[in-house]
């Protein structure tokens, strides 16, 4: 399976072995669906999308591009969940570091996608790679919107 997403999800996992994540090829397949041939992949990694930490049955793979930030959740028996951010809808991101495991808070306009169960290790790149991704892109809508004026 050529999928560039699947192959980043798959290595993000084993170089933090810690993050808790099932059917990962899945998750990844739909994910790659939704990306525009105008985009490019920058960064994925894998999560639970949950309120406790104990929950362990909602898979996401999330990917950065240069244009949105991508969560997706192909379903066990059918249907999948899909939430695309972008850069104008993106607030904040908030790292919380747990006994076991980090989580992932990113505060949109709408709503805060939770993204738990993740290598604490891990917690630093995140940050890192989604906010400069999305915060240029960010710097890039607002010029975008006093050139429309």
């Amino acid at each position: 399976m050529n999928n560039s997403v699947y192959t980043l999800a798959k290595e993000f996992k084993r170089k933090y072995p810690a993050t808790v994540a099932f059917r990962i090829r899945a998750h990844s397949k739909l994910a790659q669906k939704f990306i525009g041939s105008d985009e490019e992949v920058k960064y994925v990694f894998v999560a639970q999308k949950n309120f406790k930490s104990y929950e362990f049955i909602n898979t996401n793979v999330i990917v950065l591009t240069n244009k949105r930030l991508l969560v997706a959740t192909k379903r066990l028996l059918f249907g999948y969940f899909y939430r695309a951010i972008t850069p104008d809808m993106f607030n904040d991101l908030t790292l919380r570091s747990g006994l076991l495991w980090g989580k992932v808070v990113i505060d949109t306009v709408k709503e805060k996608v939770i993204l738990s169960n993740i290598d604490k290790a891990a917690l630093a790149e995140i940050e890192q790679n989604v906010s400069s991704v999305m915060m240029e892109e960010k710097k890039k809508y607002g010029r975008e919107r006093r050139k429309e004026e």
